[in-house]
This record gives structure tokens, C-alpha cells and sequence, in this order.
């Protein structure tokens, strides 16, 4: 009886001590998982606000990135061009001259650096985010990609930013000739502006962290971009008339400066790919849900937005065409034909 009491407690304690070697095996297994990726910080500057959806994907982004890692690799988000003191322009050549690692701008904003980063912008080139996500899969990303790293900047993702509206605080747009004499508040780059131009309204280029201030002092009358940029910064406040124009495409790249990058890991700098492909593509789905939202937001505060019938934006189109032609001439052959965007010469 004792001799088989003795085995039974001789054979609890093995199990006991071998259920701890277990534990701590799995523990050791657990450490070693996330001791895979060196401990690093990395900082991203963001252009949009705190609600914009380039912010929210770089934050599911930076959430991917630390959980894949075992916290081991953490980004840093800073929206609203705070690093850059809001100049978007001071910005774009903090990622490029590396004082920040990573940042998300829109293809636009990048043009300053090479104007063919913003063919995709091209007015009437594409009708909704479908045509638009399947021309840079198919050629268009790898524009980007080849584009970007003559700056010495590494192309790692696109979110969709919008298609673009015209707003303002004057009166309702329907016909080109709405737009003469009003203040449009466009971003930096001269494609925009060429173009708003063209149509007899006074455009006028900055930076976006700038534009709640100028509607309300009446810098500027209003605003071209996407309804959930709009309501992003609350400008449906300072808003009165929407005109749905879908004149324009426009996107978020997801980068990072290539000397920061290529001082990472291999096994690092593969995270950072993957996890940023994973977040844009959560980004690209989760913007065609709030556009929609952020458009009922407008509705509700009392907002009029016109829908124009086909022979109305066909009139855009025309007085504008001139331009458009022009355009595509000085993106040239293959920043076109990259983006499956008929080339003219």
C-alpha cells in the first residue's frame, strides 16, 4: 500500500515538473517568436486629421505591426502634419530627406516631388474606386513603385481617398458658369489648379490642415475633395452646397524613405510590406462604407447636394477638355498608359 502510494507521488511530481518544463518551453517558444524582429520605433507623418482614413489605416497599420511583431517594432502616428507644423509641402520633404521613416500622402501631395505621381488624379479618368483600385493593381502600383524610388522612397500601399465633390458657402454649382469668381481651396500642385482654372473659378492652393480657418474667415468660399474627407475635419459646418461631380480620383501612398527602410531587418522590412498591404486593403474596403455615411451626414445638417444628370457633367467635361489634353501630354505615354489612361499626343 505505501509502495503504491509512494509511485502514485513519484508520478504526480514528474508530471507536475514536466507540465512546468511545458510552460516555460512555450514561454521560452513565445519570447523567441517576438525576439525574431529587432526592437525599433519608427515615426509616420500623416496629412489627414484624426478621422481621416489615412490616419485610421496607418493606426491599423501600426496595431498589425506590433501585434505580428510581439511589440517589438512600433510606429508612431502623427496626423495633421504635426511634425511638419501643418505644411504639407515641409511634409513631403521631411519623409524624403529621412527625418521621418514612414508617411502617408496623397499621390497629389507627392507630385511635388515628380508631377507624373499624379496622373491618376487626371480629371474624368476614372468613374468610382473600382476602375481606379483596378488600373494601379494592374499596372499603375508599379508606377508608383518605380517612380517614388527615383526619390529614394519606398512604395508600400494605396488607400482610396475619394472621389472628388465641389463644395462651398455661396451657391449651388450645376453648370461650369456656378463656378466663376469663387475661391476654391485646392491643394499644391498645378495640375489642380490648371484645371479649376480652366472652368472660370479662382482656385487657390493649401495646405489642408489650413482650410477650416479660411472658410470660416472667408479666405477661400470652398473646397474640392470627397465627402468623407469633408466630414473628417468637420467642414460640413462651413458648407452649404455640394455638387456631385465625381470629377476626380485621388489616393493615399502608403511609404516609407528608403534609407530608413533598408537599415532594417530583411525579416522587418517584409513586415512592414505585408502589414501595410493588409491595412490598405482593410482602408480600400472601409472608405466605400463611409463615403456613403459621411454623404448622409452632409444630408442631414441641412446640406444641399446636387446629383448631376449625365448632359450636366458632360458640360465639365467639355470646358475642360482643352486642358485635360494638355495634361496628358505633360504626364506623358507611359505615366498614361500605366494607369490604362487613353493617351493623346
Amino acid at each position: 500500500m505505501k509502495r503504491r502510494a509512494m509511485m502514485a507521488l513519484v508520478l504526480f511530481l514528474g508530471a507536475f515538473f514536466c507540465f512546468g518544463c511545458g510552460a516555460r518551453r512555450e514561454s521560452a517558444a513565445i519570447r523567441g517568436s517576438a525576439e525574431e524582429y529587432q526592437p525599433v520605433r519608427l515615426v509616420m507623418e500623416i496629412n489627414g486629421t484624426d478621422k481621416g482614413i489615412d490616419t485610421t489605416t496607418a493606426r491599423r497599420f501600426a496595431e498589425l505591426v506590433k501585434e505580428a511583431s510581439g511589440g517589438n517594432v512600433t510606429i508612431e502616428i502623427y496626423p495633421k502634419d504635426q511634425l511638419a507644423g501643418g505644411n504639407t509641402t515641409k511634409g513631403v520633404a521631411m519623409l524624403a530627406d529621412g527625418s521621418v521613416d514612414l508617411a502617408a500622402y496623397t499621390s497629389g501631395n507627392l507630385s511635388m516631388l515628380n508631377p507624373r505621381l499624379a496622373v491618376a488624379t487626371l480629371p474624368w479618368a476614372f468613374e468610382n474606386f473600382e476602375t481606379a483600385g483596378a488600373a494601379i493593381d494592374e499596372g499603375g502600383g508599379a508606377y508608383y513603385e518605380k517612380t517614388l524610388a527615383e526619390q529614394g522612397i519606398i512604395y508600400l500601399g494605396y488607400v482610396h481617398n475619394g472621389m472628388r465633390q465641389i463644395s462651398n458657402r455661396v451657391w449651388p454649382v450645376r453648370t461650369p458658369e456656378d463656378l466663376k469668381f469663387l475661391k476654391i481651396r485646392i491643394s499644391g500642385n498645378v495640375e489642380r489648379f490648371q484645371f479649376f482654372a480652366s472652368l472660370g473659378a479662382l482656385p487657390v492652393p493649401m495646405s489642408w490642415s489650413e482650410l477650416p480657418a479660411a472658410l470660416r474667415q472667408g479666405v477661400v468660399d470652398g473646397y474640392e475633395t470627397g465627402f468623407i474627407m469633408s466630414h473628417s475635419a468637420e467642414l460640413e459646418q462651413y458648407t452649404k452646397y455640394t455638387t456631385v461631380l465625381n470629377y476626380a480620383y485621388e489616393t493615399y501612398l502608403f511609404i516609407a524613405n528608403s534609407k530608413a527602410f533598408d537599415q532594417l531587418e530583411p525579416k522587418t522590412r517584409q513586415l512592414l510590406r505585408d502589414k501595410a498591404d493588409e491595412a490598405c486593403a482593410w482602408g480600400r474596403r472601409e472608405i466605400a462604407r463611409q463615403e456613403e455615411d459621411s454623404r448622409q451626414i452632409f444630408v442631414e445638417n441641412g446640406i444641399v447636394v446636387t446629383e448631376l444628370s449625365a448632359e450636366e457633367r458632360d458640360a465639365f467635361k467639355e470646358k475642360s477638355r482643352d486642358i485635360v489634353k494638355y495634361l496628358k501630354r505633360e504626364y506623358g505615354k507611359e505615366a498614361c498608359r500605366a494607369f490604362g489612361i487613353p493617351f493623346e499626343p
